[in-house]
């Protein structure tokens, strides 16, 4: 038992060391913008976890390599005390504005009240604020407690941005890329972590493999950002958040700051880059483009996105909601009808093409007032769905609700067959035989299960702590927010913020907690708090 609980203490100090080198490289962030008055507190919170990490890990170094129900245990503690260490450099820049030592010479704007610069960094004086962005960010779904993203110094915009990028492709995944060695249970880590597929036979090569292609697809995601008209901080920052489908901003309005349709059209394919599984872009990369539409989940990736445009476009333009007399689009003059259809069109196709990522940037502002409740649950209905399994997006992903509709069907079809007839069940370019089918079809039925018994338990918690009717928020609002935070989207119809009661907060913060490990080991963790731990190795 005591070996046991020290392979999870063990492998959950890696995490937390790599956490603290995380928060420690980032402190070239205020040296370069001369925000010297939060460097103390960056330091202070990349030390806690560094002594904490080495201290476990250290003491454990003998333990067993983790079997299949501690891989799960691990992940998802992991993923929570990353979270709560993670949080350390909101609380500590925020209290540091709030103590104003002379000697740190910290700007006035931070530091004088009824600003809505101070208001927004006062916030993470409360740990709840602080926990609630740092496992949005982590978790890659982008809702915020931040009032104004742009009032923020340079160091939280970074740090925000950050921990997105870090969490898209995974926190263990970066722990093992950095601190693993062959052969040390690194593949039922990887696997814990909800992905399954690798690129190579040595799970550490795969997810060094992974880390090339994520920052190839970054350095070229913060160019096309740049020669679009983004400034290069913005672009460095919505590259690194728009790759990791996080959605976290440095400006006040997310991407509909700059009103720009050469941004919004840059940003959906660096969108849709991150909603294709890690294992395709390898492939596309050594020259195999047929997998661009011979992948099952690859091509229902953009059939997904296609189909949900065109509903949405179409809901949007019938409500008449973008109506514009005249636009101008490359060079092109388009007027009444034509000017409205491409309005339509263009914000339609961003925000469905956000939500079914998982991205969470918006262009059409609070998506709550003006939009009907059938174009708001049509992208709630994306956020649910979400794209590729292997990818750096949420929801309950393509490939389980195609699993789900073939093998009903499947089922259905086998009744008008004769009993002696020998079937086979075809997924993707597999033949599964029949236990291998009724496995895959059991896995994708559990998961959408919980996924949509816990949207609705949130949604009835929601519905109680918030004020519901003419006067408050409607039932499509909480289904959306709720499908966001479960999603790991960011999207908001205006009900997340740091007004919220702390009930909804504490809520959210388990539906991101569980939307980014897929439940199984979230709830593989709490029963082991309370039941003495079996092991199924």
């Amino acid at each position: 038992m005591a070996n046991r609980l020290g392979t999870i203490a063990r492998d959950l100090g890696r995490m937390l060391e790599a956490l603290a080198g995380l928060i420690l490289v980032s402190v070239l962030i205020p040296l370069v913008w001369q925000e010297w008055w939060v460097v103390p507190g960056m330091i202070l919170s990349g030390l806690l976890p560094l002594l904490v990490g080495f201290g476990l890990s250290r003491a454990f170094q003998n333990a067993d390599d983790p079997g299949r129900l501690h891989g799960m245990m691990i992940a998802a503690s992991g993923w929570f005390f990353v979270a709560v260490f993670g949080s350390l450099p909101f609380l500590l820049i925020a209290w540091t504005a709030r103590l104003d030592p002379s000697v740190l010479e910290i700007p006035a704007r931070f530091t004088t009240g009824g600003t809505r610069t101070f208001s927004t960094l006062a916030a993470f004086q409360n740990p709840l604020n602080g926990f609630f962005e740092s496992m949005s960010g982590f978790t890659g779904t982008g809702l915020t407690m931040t009032d104004n993203e742009a009032a923020l110094p340079h160091t939280l915009q970074w740090w925000r941005s950050f921990i997105e990028w870090v969490g898209g492709v995974g926190v263990i995944v970066l722990t093992t890329a950095i601190l693993a060695r062959p052969g040390s249970g690194s593949l039922t880590l990887y696997e814990s972590e909800a992905r399954s597929e690798k690129i190579h036979p040595s799970i550490v090569s795969t997810v060094r493999t992974i880390w090339w292609i994520f920052l190839l697809f970054t350095f070229f995601s913060i160019l096309l950002l740049w020669l679009a008209g983004m400034p290069m901080w913005h672009a460095i920052n919505h590259a690194m958040t728009g790759l990791a489908t996080g959605g976290f901003s440095i400006t006040d309005n997310s991407i509909g700051t700059y009103n720009s349709v050469a941004i919004d059209f840059a940003l959906i394919p660096i969108m849709i880059l991150g909603s294709i599984a890690f294992p395709i872009h390898y492939l596309i990369l050594r020259g195999n483009l047929r997998n661009l539409y011979k992948d099952l989940q690859t091509r229902w990736v953009f059939i997904f996105f296609g189909l949900g445009t065109l509903i949405l476009t179409a809901l949007l333009f019938g409500q008449g909601f973008y109506q514009t007399e005249t636009m101008t689009v490359a060079g092109i003059v388009l007027h009444g009808r034509a000017a409205t259809l491409f309005q339509t069109f263009r914000f339609a196709i961003f925000q469905f093409v956000s939500a079914a990522s998982c991205t969470g940037f918006q262009t059409a502002g609070s998506l709550g007032p003006g939009w009907s409740a059938p174009a708001q649950l049509t992208v709630a209905f994306g956020m649910i769905v979400g794209a590729a399994a292997g990818s750096t997006v949420g929801g309950i992903k393509l490939i389980r609700l195609l699993t789900l509709g073939k093998g009903i069907l499947f089922r259905i079809r086998d009744v008008f067959y004769p009993s002696t007839a020998v079937r086979t069940f075809r997924l993707d370019d597999r033949t599964l035989s029949d236990d291998e089918a009724a496995q895959e079809f059991e896995e994708a039925a559990i998961i959408t299960f919980l996924w949509i018994l816990f949207l609705g338990v949130a949604a009835f918690v929601f519905m109680i702590a918030l004020p519901m009717g003419p006067e408050g928020y409607t039932l499509e609002n909480v289904l959306f927010e709720v499908a966001s935070a479960q999603g790991n989207v960011g999207l908001s119809s205006g009900i997340t913020g740091p007004g919220m009661p702390t009930v909804t907060k504490v809520m959210f913060l388990f539906n991101m907690w569980i939307g980014r490990l897929e439940i199984i080991p979230v709830l593989v963790l709490l029963r082991s708090l309370f039941v003495s731990m079996e092991v199924y190795d």
